[in-house]
């Protein structure tokens, strides 16, 4: 049997504005991910009679209702009461979870009284499954009626997401007797629409499993899921149209199931037993950063620096004057240099540098705003990109693709792949 279910985000402050529904992307990720069919998202403020109508409407669309917010102790923590009169439902008091709450505020509030209105929260739908609350107060729950499944979960993010991972999900696993199993593609070298015109045929006559392109923050990622009785079953089915997405797309795909492309970066270094260091300029020490992200970079990553203005380029890199007095500070040459002056200064296997005009406005030479060049210096010679891709009223989206281009280039040096390619 196929699910579909109805997130409902319950809070003023999220119809307001002043806080971001992240509660919901989070439980439609994980229900895709179980093969459950997610049609509507509604948000609903702190009043019971309104979050009562969305929920009649739900039930008239999905067999299964997730709300997120309003399990609090305060008067306007609503959700539970809400809920339990639409469905007939009388709310108990648990002796298991009024312990647990005072509990957190015993051993883990550091000395925060608890008042008497936070054991509201232990007040739940009689015959009821509990999720308890690993990260906050406010337990959870579900309960089944009349067909419906009702999964209630906090509004807290992290609250939100530890419980839908630890409860809703194993939960939500038991209504299905198949199993979903995903594999995510990860893509840098062509957009979106590009990607899916060299798929289309392949994922227009797909029904299981299923391909999906989604557009990420300067790559593009493909879901191949697949429905079957038992997960070598699902896996069977995905390997062949796995085999024809690789042979479609080669060597612009950097990873399966993969974490990020300077995850994969730093995963090559580390093999290859190999450094490299940074010299930035328009990307503002963005590569450094998305690197010391990473646990254990430390090993691969012996510092960087960041020389926005070229007389830092001279004197905190090295680079020589005269290579900017005739080639410009946003050049090929001197993107060269940088990642050449980084790798000396650091006594790094390889160097990266980084040099552009981050707009909107111009930095006197003629290049246009969003001009970029990115450069690899290693033992034996040098690479250099000029990808002039980028919105010149964007500088958050110019320093992202840089800091990108610069992870690809590592990527197909330490694995022998063309590093000055053409792409996007």
């Amino acid at each position: 049997m196929s699910h579909t279910a109805e997130i409902i985000g319950v809070g003023t402050e999220l119809l307001l504005g002043n806080v971001a529904n992240t509660d919901a992307q989070d439980v439609s990720r994980a229900l895709s991910e179980l093969g459950i069919n997610v049609y509507f998202h509604t948000v609903v403020g702190d009043n019971p009679e309104r979050l009562k109508r969305a929920v009649g409407i739900a039930r008239g669309r999905a067999d299964i209702i997730i709300t997120t917010g309003g399990l609090g102790p305060t008067f306007d923590d609503l959700t539970k009461q809400a809920l339990a009169d639409a469905f007939g439902k009388k709310l108990v008091y648990d002796e298991e979870q009024a312990e647990i709450i005072k509990g957190f505020f015993k051993d883990r509030a550091r000395g925060m009284a608890m008042t008497e209105n936070n054991l509201r929260q232990a007040m739940l739908p009689e015959g009821c499954v509990v999720f308890s609350n690993g990260c906050g107060t406010a337990p959870g729950c579900a309960f089944e009626s009349g067909g419906t499944h009702v999964l209630m979960l906090p509004g807290p993010p992290r609250e939100c997401r530890a419980m839908l991972e630890v409860c809703a999900v194993p939960y939500l696993k038991k209504l299905s007797q198949y199993e979903i199993r995903s594999h995510n593609i990860h893509i840098f070298g062509l957009g979106e629409s590009a990607v899916e015109a060299r798929l289309h045929e392949l994922m227009e006559s797909m029904e299981n499993p299923t391909l999906a392109p989604y557009a990420k923050e300067s790559e593009v990622m493909l879901r191949l899921t697949a429905r079957a009785r038992s997960e070598s079953e699902a896996e069977g089915l995905m390997a062949p149209v796995l085999e024809q997405v690789k042979a479609a797309l080669g060597d612009i795909i950097y990873g399966i199931d993969a974490q990020s492309l300077e995850n994969r970066a730093v995963e090559l270094l580390s093999a290859a037993g190999m450094t490299v260091a940074v010299a930035e300029s328009c990307t503002g020490g963005l590569i450094s950063k998305r690197l010391t992200d990473i646990p254990g970079s430390s090993e691969i990553f012996p510092g960087g620096i960041v020389a926005y203005g070229a007389p830092a380029k001279t004197s905190l890199l090295g680079v020589a004057p005269g290579t900017i007095a005739q080639y410009g500070a946003v050049s090929r040459e001197t993107a060269v240099e940088m990642a050449q002056c980084a790798r000396a200064r650091f006594g790094a296997d390889i160097g990266i540098g980084v040099t552009g005009i981050a707009g909107p406005g111009g930095d006197g030479s003629g290049l246009p705003p969003g001009t970029a060049f990115i450069a690899l210096a290693h033992e034996a010679g040098a690479y250099c990109r000029a990808p002039s891709i980028f919105r010149a009223d964007d500088r958050v989206r110019m320093r992202t693709f840089s800091a990108c281009h610069a992870f690809d280039m590592l990527r197909r040096h330490l694995t022998g792949l063309p590093v000055e390619v053409a792409v996007f």
